[in-house]
Formats: C-alpha cells, sequence, structure tokens
C-alpha cells in the first residue's frame, strides 16, 4: 500500500476571504486535519464546510503526536496539518512531523498561503531585495538582548515577530541596540484593526504611547547601512560588542564580515588599540 501524503497547508493570518481554493479542496481531500488548536481551527473549517476528522497539534504534544501521524500516513492515510494562522512550521508547530515525514520517505506537499512576514514587508517601504526573517526574539530580557546584538550589523532587512505584552520591551531594546533605524510596525495585518506604522524607532515607540497594544505584531527594520567607515569606528564597533559580552575573535569576525575586512589584520589590529 503506498503511503499517504503529508500536506503542509497555510491559512488566513486574519481575514478569512485570504483562504486559497487549493487549500480549501486539499482541506476537503485529505483524510485527517491536524491543528496547532482545534478550537481556534473549527471556525475557520466551519466557514468553508470542511468536516473532516482533526487532531489536535500544538508545541508541547509534537513528538507524540508526530508518531501516531506517521503511522496513518503508513497506512496509506493523507494527512492536512495547518496552525492557528500562516504556514505550519513557520514560528509554529510543525517542524517535527514534517522532518520524521522526509526521513521516512513520505511526500510532503506545500499549500502555500498568507504570511505575516511577507505582506508586511510588502507594505513597509524598506528594502525588499534581500531580507532576514528572525521570527520571535527570546522573551527574557538578557536573551532578547544578546540575540539583538547578534544581528546588529545584519546589511540586510530584518524581519521579526512579537506579541503584544512585549513589543514595547523589544522595541525600547531595539532603540538602544539599533539605534535610529528606520522601522515599520505591522498591527494585527490582515484583520479590522490593521495598522502600518513606519518611522525611526523613537518615533515609533512615541506613537505606540497614543495606541491600544493589542494583537500581533510585525517589526521590519533596515539592515545595517553601507558606508565609508574609519579604521577608529571599526575598533570601537568591536569594543563595543566586547562590552556586550563578546570575545575579541568573535566580535572581530563579526565585524569583519559585515564590512569586508581581513579578520587577521583586523584582530592584530584590535590588540594595538
Amino acid at each position: 500500500m503506498p503511503y499517504g501524503k503529508l500536506y503542509i497547508v497555510s491559512t488566513p493570518i486574519g481575514n478569512l476571504e485570504d483562504m486559497t481554493l487549493r487549500a480549501i479542496r486539499v482541506l476537503k481531500e485529505v483524510d485527517v486535519i491536524a491543528a496547532e488548536d482545534t478550537r481556534h481551527s473549527r471556525k475557520l473549517l466551519n466557514h468553508y464546510g470542511i468536516t473532516k476528522p482533526m487532531i489536535s497539534y500544538w508545541s508541547e504534544k509534537e513528538k507524540v503526536r508526530s508518531e501516531e501521524m506517521i503511522e496513518k500516513l503508513h497506512s496509506g492515510l493523507s494527512i492536512a496539518i495547518i496552525s492557528d494562522a500562516g504556514t505550519p512550521g513557520i514560528s509554529d508547530p510543525g517542524v517535527v512531523l514534517i522532518k520524521r515525514a522526509i526521513n521516512e520517505g513520505i511526500d510532503v506537499v506545500p499549500i502555500p498561503g498568507p504570511s505575516a512576514a511577507i505582506a508586511a514587508l510588502s507594505v513597509s517601504g524598506l528594502s525588499t531585495e534581500e531580507f532576514t526573517f528572525i521570527g520571535f526574539l527570546p522573551s527574557k530580557a538578557a536573551q532578547r538582548q544578546k540575540r539583538l546584538n547578534e544581528i546588529v550589523l545584519e546589511p540586510r532587512t530584518l524581519i521579526l515577530y512579537e506579541v503584544p505584552h512585549r513589543i514595547l520591551e523589544t522595541l525600547k531594546d531595539m532603540e538602544e541596540i539599533f539605534g535610529q533605524r528606520q522601522t515599520a510596525l505591522a498591527k494585527e495585518i490582515t484583520k479590522l484593526h490593521e495598522e502600518i506604522l513606519r518611522g525611526t524607532i523613537s518615533e515609533i515607540l512615541n506613537m505606540l504611547e497614543t495606541r491600544t497594544i493589542a494583537g500581533e505584531y510585525v517589526i521590519i527594520v533596515e539592515g545595517k547601512r553601507e558606508e565609508a567607515i574609519s579604521i577608529e569606528e571599526v575598533l570601537n564597533e568591536i569594543k563595543s560588542l566586547m562590552k556586550r559580552g563578546k570575545g575579541r575573535k568573535e566580535a572581530v569576525k563579526i565585524v569583519a564580515e559585515a564590512y569586508g575586512l581581513s579578520k587577521k589584520g583586523l584582530y592584530d589590529r584590535s590588540l594595538r588599540s
């Protein structure tokens, strides 16, 4: 008996009208739907008249549920996995099952759809030629600041997700570490209260003082600008990274790669500064 197929189905990030015709068809045809939260997904499925059996599949149950679903796939059943919004496996549960299915020789089929990251980037007004998706930062302040320091010299546009109860803390950390870079903040994208704020990080923080903090946020930040820089400025950046906890070798590597400089030459120069 041939194995069943595993479909990775993207669902709306807010507006139910963003559901694709292909996604609706696949969800109606599969044998089982694995949902991050069955109660949440039931509303979407009911809206489109989809009445397939559902399995709860959230982060803390990934390993156990993956075993069950691999068995079903081996028996010839087809399964669609959906998350609460967007694409499974992208800042959502799904990675464990997807990797297991690939290792087991099971066909994994993408059914693309809405993406908060791409939707926000498209209206940010910032460079879209190259970008880096960071996803959610760590919830603890020290770890979050450490991660921001790791990406501070990234030249590509940065895309991050954040929850409402941490958005102000995260933006304040970014203001301190990134300085006054151009930023776009997308709130509740595709939903009723969608709003896009644009400006420097400080300007956006000021805008938030008069707004209700609620819903999911996407933060788009311009990358480190390429500009002429003196050796003194380069050495100061190395010292700054070292003060934030980086070792000399790691700090030199980060700065050298950012400016296309020789790591050995820069390391030797940093020892003499």
